[in-house]
């Protein structure tokens, strides 16, 4: 893969693997192209050379995407976020317990029913990995999710995703510019320079 913006080389022959059913973590320092390459391998950007191949067996290579920012939709409330995702795929029922399940599993059932604004920074962070998770896809693609919080409120998201991710083992490709993130997640770290 080769990838430019403008004169400015980002990837020149990139070429990459990522195994099915593990954490991959991506590092390096800012302007890398750590974001770009999750755009391009969730077909956000298409702006490049070479080509993203999906192994048979992933199928549907449908992504489930946690933003550097929050994007939480500010007039739904925690369960109607989550239900956003999940309206096309699944039936009323189904979907309440998808989401209660998962509300549970980083301790924000008792604030279902909050809006956006009323929600701290870390419990943002939360309703989106819960959303993430939640929403049926092969390959989970996360961007700094742990960015902004302090050690303990990291310390325990980072806990909280490994509980969920044993549970539902997809594909994740995190980057992230911290190191200690990358050694305690990752089962693969790659570093861009």
């Amino acid at each position: 893969m080769c990838k430019r913006y403008g004169d400015k080389r980002i990837f020149n022959n990139l070429n990459i693997d990522f195994p099915k059913n593990k954490i991959i973590v991506i590092t390096g320092p800012s302007g890398v192209g750590k974001t770009t390459l999750l755009n391009i391998i969730s077909g956000i950007d298409k702006e490049y050379t070479g080509q993203v191949i999906f192994s048979k067996d992933i199928g549907s290579e449908k992504f489930s995407y946690v933003f550097q920012e929050d994007r939480l939709i500010p007039w739904l409330t925690v369960y109607e976020n989550i239900a956003f995702v999940l309206k096309s795929q699944l039936q009323k029922e189904e979907m309440k317990q998808i989401i209660h399940k998962y509300l549970r599993l980083v301790n924000l059932y008792e604030d279902k029913n909050l809006l956006p604004k009323a929600l701290s920074g870390g419990m943002k962070r939360r309703v989106a990995l819960a959303r993430a998770f939640a929403y049926e896809s092969d390959i989970l693609l996360m961007d700094e999710p742990f960015k902004g919080l302090d050690n303990d409120l990291k310390k325990q998201i980072m806990d909280e995703f490994l509980q969920i991710w044993n549970e539902n083992k997809k594909t994740v490709i995190l980057v992230t510019h911290n190191i200690e993130e990358a050694e305690v997640l990752g089962h693969y770290i790659y570093k861009m320079e």
